[in-house]
Protein backbone atom coordinates (compact mmCIF):
# COMPACT_ATOMS: atom_id res chain seq x y z
CA UNK A 1 0.00 0.00 0.00
CA UNK A 2 1.32 3.20 -0.79
CA UNK A 3 1.90 5.62 1.95
CA UNK A 4 -1.12 8.02 0.86
CA UNK A 5 -4.79 6.75 -0.13
CA UNK A 6 -7.23 9.17 -1.59
CA UNK A 7 -10.60 10.29 -0.03
CA UNK A 8 -11.82 8.18 -3.33
CA UNK A 9 -10.24 5.15 -2.48
CA UNK A 10 -11.09 5.18 0.96
CA UNK A 11 -14.53 5.82 0.32
CA UNK A 12 -15.19 3.13 -1.87
CA UNK A 13 -13.27 0.86 0.81
CA UNK A 14 -15.83 1.37 3.72
CA UNK A 15 -17.11 -1.61 5.35
CA UNK A 16 -14.75 -3.97 3.91
CA UNK A 17 -13.88 -6.74 6.98
CA UNK A 18 -9.84 -5.83 6.83
CA UNK A 19 -9.94 -2.21 6.99
CA UNK A 20 -9.28 -0.58 9.68
CA UNK A 21 -10.03 3.22 10.25
CA UNK A 22 -8.04 4.99 12.81
CA UNK A 23 -8.27 8.88 14.43
CA UNK A 24 -5.04 10.03 15.56
CA UNK A 25 -5.93 13.66 15.75
CA UNK A 26 -3.51 15.84 18.23
CA UNK A 27 -3.10 19.33 19.18
CA UNK A 28 -0.28 21.26 20.72
CA UNK A 29 -0.48 21.50 24.29
CA UNK A 30 -2.29 24.91 24.86
CA UNK A 31 -4.62 24.69 21.74
CA UNK A 32 -8.40 24.86 23.38
CA UNK A 33 -9.59 21.49 21.26
CA UNK A 34 -10.63 18.06 22.65
CA UNK A 35 -9.75 15.74 20.18
CA UNK A 36 -11.96 13.00 21.46
CA UNK A 37 -15.15 15.27 22.05
CA UNK A 38 -14.33 16.33 18.46
CA UNK A 39 -13.85 12.41 17.33
CA UNK A 40 -17.70 12.11 19.33
CA UNK A 41 -19.06 15.10 17.51
CA UNK A 42 -17.60 13.59 13.95
CA UNK A 43 -15.60 10.98 12.40
CA UNK A 44 -15.32 8.66 9.10
CA UNK A 45 -17.66 5.80 9.22
CA UNK A 46 -15.98 2.89 11.26
CA UNK A 47 -13.69 4.86 12.39
CA UNK A 48 -12.21 4.22 16.09
CA UNK A 49 -9.97 6.80 18.05
CA UNK A 50 -6.48 6.55 18.45
CA UNK A 51 -6.14 8.66 21.71
CA UNK A 52 -2.91 9.71 20.25
CA UNK A 53 -2.17 11.98 23.26
CA UNK A 54 -2.23 9.27 25.38
CA UNK A 55 0.03 6.42 23.15
CA UNK A 56 3.01 6.75 24.99
CA UNK A 57 6.07 5.43 27.79
CA UNK A 58 4.29 6.20 31.25
CA UNK A 59 7.83 5.71 32.82
CA UNK A 60 9.08 8.17 30.77
CA UNK A 61 9.03 12.14 31.98
CA UNK A 62 9.83 13.05 28.15
CA UNK A 63 6.49 13.97 26.46
CA UNK A 64 4.99 11.16 23.52
CA UNK A 65 8.34 8.91 23.91
CA UNK A 66 7.16 5.42 22.35
CA UNK A 67 5.33 3.24 24.33
CA UNK A 68 6.48 -0.03 25.38
CA UNK A 69 5.45 -3.39 23.31
CA UNK A 70 3.07 -4.13 25.79
CA UNK A 71 1.81 -1.19 25.85
CA UNK A 72 1.13 -1.02 21.99
CA UNK A 73 -0.07 -4.46 22.13
CA UNK A 74 -2.88 -3.38 24.45
CA UNK A 75 -3.80 -0.60 22.68
CA UNK A 76 -3.71 -1.64 19.15
CA UNK A 77 -5.91 -4.82 20.06
CA UNK A 78 -8.39 -2.50 21.82
CA UNK A 79 -8.38 -0.66 18.59
CA UNK A 80 -9.49 -3.90 16.44
CA UNK A 81 -6.05 -4.35 14.56
CA UNK A 82 -5.83 -7.22 13.61
CA UNK A 83 -2.99 -8.96 11.85
CA UNK A 84 -4.17 -8.66 8.17
CA UNK A 85 -5.65 -4.96 9.02
CA UNK A 86 -5.54 -2.75 6.06
CA UNK A 87 -4.96 0.06 8.55
CA UNK A 88 -5.76 4.00 7.41
CA UNK A 89 -5.20 6.82 9.61
CA UNK A 90 -6.51 10.20 9.26
CA UNK A 91 -6.56 13.49 11.33
CA UNK A 92 -8.54 16.53 12.11
CA UNK A 93 -5.64 18.62 13.55
CA UNK A 94 -3.53 21.89 12.31
CA UNK A 95 -0.66 19.83 13.63
CA UNK A 96 -1.36 16.97 10.55
CA UNK A 97 -0.72 14.32 13.84
CA UNK A 98 -2.23 11.16 11.42
CA UNK A 99 1.66 10.64 10.07
CA UNK A 100 2.65 9.95 13.74
CA UNK A 101 -0.07 7.30 13.80
CA UNK A 102 0.83 6.02 10.77
CA UNK A 103 4.96 5.48 11.67
CA UNK A 104 3.73 4.16 15.13
CA UNK A 105 1.49 1.54 13.67
CA UNK A 106 4.21 0.74 10.74
CA UNK A 107 6.98 0.47 13.33
CA UNK A 108 5.06 -1.54 15.69
CA UNK A 109 4.29 -3.95 12.69
CA UNK A 110 0.81 -3.69 13.19
CA UNK A 111 -1.79 -5.07 10.50
CA UNK A 112 -0.39 -5.88 7.40
CA UNK A 113 -0.38 -2.44 5.31
CA UNK A 114 -0.63 0.99 6.84
CA UNK A 115 -0.98 4.46 5.16
CA UNK A 116 -2.62 7.91 5.53
CA UNK A 117 -5.59 9.34 4.50
CA UNK A 118 -4.63 12.53 2.46
CA UNK A 119 -6.38 15.86 3.07
CA UNK A 120 -7.99 13.73 6.66
CA UNK A 121 -11.25 14.62 7.76
CA UNK A 122 -11.32 18.05 6.53
CA UNK A 123 -10.95 17.43 2.62
CA UNK A 124 -13.24 14.07 3.49
CA UNK A 125 -16.21 16.58 5.23
CA UNK A 126 -15.45 19.22 2.60
CA UNK A 127 -16.56 16.45 -0.07
CA UNK A 128 -19.82 16.08 1.60
CA UNK A 129 -19.06 12.59 2.47
CA UNK A 130 -20.57 11.09 5.45
CA UNK A 131 -19.67 10.97 9.05
CA UNK A 132 -20.92 9.10 11.73
CA UNK A 133 -21.28 9.95 15.78
CA UNK A 134 -20.85 8.97 19.20
CA UNK A 135 -18.52 6.68 21.08
CA UNK A 136 -16.77 3.74 19.22
CA UNK A 137 -15.95 0.48 20.97
CA UNK A 138 -14.02 -1.70 18.33
CA UNK A 139 -13.86 -5.59 18.33
CA UNK A 140 -11.12 -6.58 20.25
CA UNK A 141 -7.73 -7.27 17.83
CA UNK A 142 -5.22 -9.70 17.93
CA UNK A 143 -2.26 -7.78 16.50
CA UNK A 144 1.10 -7.73 18.71
CA UNK A 145 3.32 -5.30 18.88
CA UNK A 146 7.10 -5.10 18.01
CA UNK A 147 9.03 -2.77 17.29
CA UNK A 148 11.35 -2.97 14.46
CA UNK A 149 14.73 -2.37 15.74
CA UNK A 150 17.27 0.66 13.92
CA UNK A 151 14.13 3.52 13.27
CA UNK A 152 14.18 5.84 16.14
CA UNK A 153 17.12 7.63 17.02
CA UNK A 154 17.83 8.63 20.56
CA UNK A 155 19.37 12.03 22.37
CA UNK A 156 22.93 10.16 22.48
CA UNK A 157 22.86 9.69 18.61
CA UNK A 158 21.99 12.87 17.86
CA UNK A 159 25.14 14.07 20.04
CA UNK A 160 27.19 11.40 18.53
CA UNK A 161 25.90 13.09 15.00
CA UNK A 162 26.88 16.33 16.19
CA UNK A 163 30.68 15.19 15.65
CA UNK A 164 30.21 12.53 12.61
CA UNK A 165 27.84 14.93 10.37
CA UNK A 166 26.71 11.23 9.18
CA UNK A 167 22.93 12.40 8.61
CA UNK A 168 21.47 15.42 8.26
CA UNK A 169 18.91 16.64 10.73
CA UNK A 170 15.92 18.34 9.45
CA UNK A 171 13.50 20.43 11.62
CA UNK A 172 9.78 20.15 11.21
CA UNK A 173 9.01 22.90 13.86
CA UNK A 174 7.78 26.61 12.43
CA UNK A 175 10.43 29.02 11.75
CA UNK A 176 9.96 30.91 14.53
CA UNK A 177 10.95 27.86 17.25
CA UNK A 178 13.52 26.79 15.27
CA UNK A 179 15.47 30.44 15.23
CA UNK A 180 14.14 30.88 18.42
CA UNK A 181 12.11 33.94 17.69
CA UNK A 182 8.87 32.26 19.62
CA UNK A 183 9.00 30.76 22.60
CA UNK A 184 7.64 27.16 22.75
CA UNK A 185 4.70 26.13 23.68
CA UNK A 186 5.84 24.16 26.56
CA UNK A 187 7.17 25.98 29.77
CA UNK A 188 10.36 26.14 30.74
CA UNK A 189 12.00 24.90 27.59
CA UNK A 190 14.83 26.48 25.74
CA UNK A 191 14.57 28.21 22.39
CA UNK A 192 16.38 27.49 19.10
CA UNK A 193 17.60 24.31 17.70
CA UNK A 194 20.05 21.49 17.01
CA UNK A 195 23.54 23.06 16.20
CA UNK A 196 23.92 21.96 12.35
CA UNK A 197 20.10 21.42 11.56
CA UNK A 198 17.63 22.49 8.63
CA UNK A 199 14.75 23.14 9.26
CA UNK A 200 11.49 22.67 6.59
CA UNK A 201 8.30 23.97 8.89
CA UNK A 202 5.49 20.29 8.21
CA UNK A 203 3.12 23.01 7.54
CA UNK A 204 4.78 23.70 3.99
CA UNK A 205 3.98 19.90 2.82
CA UNK A 206 -0.01 20.55 2.64
CA UNK A 207 -1.83 22.36 -0.52
CA UNK A 208 -4.90 24.45 0.78
CA UNK A 209 -6.98 21.22 0.57
CA UNK A 210 -5.12 19.59 3.44
CA UNK A 211 -3.81 17.31 0.96
CA UNK A 212 -0.36 16.73 1.33
CA UNK A 213 2.90 18.26 -1.95
CA UNK A 214 3.99 15.27 -3.88
CA UNK A 215 6.58 15.08 -6.24
CA UNK A 216 8.55 17.95 -8.02
CA UNK A 217 6.73 20.35 -5.31
CA UNK A 218 7.78 18.37 -2.69
CA UNK A 219 11.35 17.92 -3.89
CA UNK A 220 11.87 21.12 -4.18
CA UNK A 221 11.02 21.86 -0.91
CA UNK A 222 13.25 19.87 0.48
CA UNK A 223 15.79 20.98 -1.55
CA UNK A 224 15.10 24.59 -0.70
CA UNK A 225 15.84 23.35 2.50
CA UNK A 226 19.20 22.25 2.00
CA UNK A 227 18.67 18.90 2.28
CA UNK A 228 20.34 15.97 -0.32
CA UNK A 229 17.86 13.49 -0.57
CA UNK A 230 20.40 10.41 -1.19
CA UNK A 231 22.04 11.38 2.12
CA UNK A 232 20.68 9.67 5.28
CA UNK A 233 17.82 12.34 7.37
CA UNK A 234 17.20 12.17 10.91
CA UNK A 235 13.36 14.01 11.05
CA UNK A 236 12.85 15.90 14.32
CA UNK A 237 10.22 18.49 16.03
CA UNK A 238 8.65 19.00 19.00
CA UNK A 239 7.58 15.93 20.30
CA UNK A 240 8.07 13.49 17.07
CA UNK A 241 4.73 14.08 15.77
CA UNK A 242 5.32 16.45 12.74
CA UNK A 243 8.65 14.75 12.56
CA UNK A 244 6.96 11.91 10.90
CA UNK A 245 5.71 14.29 8.25
CA UNK A 246 9.11 15.04 7.12
CA UNK A 247 9.97 11.23 7.31
CA UNK A 248 6.84 10.46 5.13
CA UNK A 249 7.41 13.33 2.48
CA UNK A 250 11.41 11.58 2.17
CA UNK A 251 9.90 8.51 1.86
CA UNK A 252 7.42 9.59 -0.51
CA UNK A 253 10.70 10.20 -3.10
CA UNK A 254 12.52 7.28 -2.68
CA UNK A 255 15.36 8.03 0.53
CA UNK A 256 14.59 4.87 2.35
CA UNK A 257 17.46 6.01 4.98
CA UNK A 258 15.00 8.13 7.31
CA UNK A 259 14.89 7.98 10.98
CA UNK A 260 12.84 9.81 13.52
CA UNK A 261 14.09 11.42 16.65
CA UNK A 262 11.27 10.45 19.02
CA UNK A 263 12.46 12.54 21.88
CA UNK A 264 12.84 15.68 19.68
CA UNK A 265 12.91 19.29 20.83
CA UNK A 266 10.87 18.30 24.13
CA UNK A 267 14.23 16.33 25.31
CA UNK A 268 16.53 18.42 23.92
CA UNK A 269 15.42 21.68 24.80
CA UNK A 270 14.78 20.99 28.63
CA UNK A 271 18.20 19.44 28.80
CA UNK A 272 20.63 21.96 29.86
CA UNK A 273 23.85 20.15 29.16
CA UNK A 274 22.70 20.21 25.26
CA UNK A 275 24.03 22.64 22.62
CA UNK A 276 21.93 24.75 21.24
CA UNK A 277 21.78 27.20 18.33
CA UNK A 278 19.42 29.81 17.46
CA UNK A 279 19.14 31.80 14.23
CA UNK A 280 18.27 30.51 10.56
CA UNK A 281 20.17 27.20 9.50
Amino acid sequence: MDILVSTDWLAAELGKPDLCILDASLFLPGTPRDPRAEFEAAHIPGAAFMDLPTLNDPDDPTPGMLPPDTLMTQRAQALGINTDSRVIVYDNSPTHSAARGWWMVRLYGLGASAAILDGGLPKWVAEGRATQSGPVTPAIGNAIARRAPGQVRTKADLIANLASHDAQVLDARGAGRFTGEEAEPRPGMASGHIPGSRNLPSAALFNPDNSMKTGDDLRQLLQDAGIELDRPVITTCGSGVTAAILLAGLEMLGNRDVTLYDGSWSEWGYDPATPKATGSA
